[in-house]
């Protein structure tokens, strides 16, 4: 596909089987086809969709590629939620979608800065201080809301920064959170409930990037 028109979207599993319709009725006949973690929709226009397979692989072979796509994404999954950003965490764990436990906090890091000698180095020391607390208190809410549950978690997924996230991970009191299946990357804003509530949602959502013809 080309890059020059690609846009992205996150479709909720609930709309993508009239998702596909309205993009036919647009772009002309569909033809689909399937990989494990890919299905992909191209039109008569030239348009295409690409759909990455939420928690791959789909099942193999499928008569009906679009509607494999649908039951799989519909399928109730329990996930872990861990989001880690400078501004601080959420942690927390959904059902089909719905936060069902949720625990959030602010811990500031501060950002990088251009002055230079040994200021740059007492700077340099607090931010790494500001963030290892921040992992910290991340790691200790994780162990204590997820870890607890691991045993029911179909997977883990995380978003925000990745070098923080990284760090809480290799915790080793996170060690079999760290070896659940993983989920989507998301993301994030500063973490707060409601964008905890927001990633419930995207979690389970396909993301369908599109090429015009």
């Amino acid at each position: 596909m080309s890059d020059r028109a690609a846009r992205s979207v996150l479709v909720a599993p609930e709309r993508l089987a009239g998702w596909l319709d309205r993009f036919a009725a647009r772009h002309g006949r569909v033809e689909v086809a399937a990989s494990a973690d890919v299905v992909t929709a191209h039109a008569a226009d030239g348009s295409a969709a690409l759909c990455e397979v939420p928690f791959p692989p789909l099942s193999p072979d499928p008569a009906d590629p679009w509607q494999a796509l649908v039951d799989h994404a519909l399928v109730e999954r329990r996930l872990g939620l861990l989001l880690v950003r400078r501004g601080g965490y959420a942690v927390g764990i959904a059902d089909a979608g719905t936060l069902v436990t949720s625990k959030v906090g602010t811990r500031y890091v501060q950002g990088r800065t251009a002055a230079g000698g040994q200021s740059q180095q007492r700077f340099a020391r607090r931010r790494e201080n500001q963030a290892a607390a921040l992992v910290g208190s991340a790691v200790e809410v994780a162990a204590r809301i997820l870890t607890a549950e691991i045993k029911t978690l179909f997977a883990l997924v995380t978003g925000g920064d990745r070098p923080l996230i990284a760090s809480a991970l290799a915790h080793p009191r996170l060690a079999e959170l760290a070896a659940l299946p993983r989920g989507p990357w998301l993301t994030v804003a500063d973490p707060r409930l409601a964008v905890l509530r927001e990633a419930a949602q995207s979690a389970r959502s396909v993301r369908v990037t599109i090429t015009d013809g």
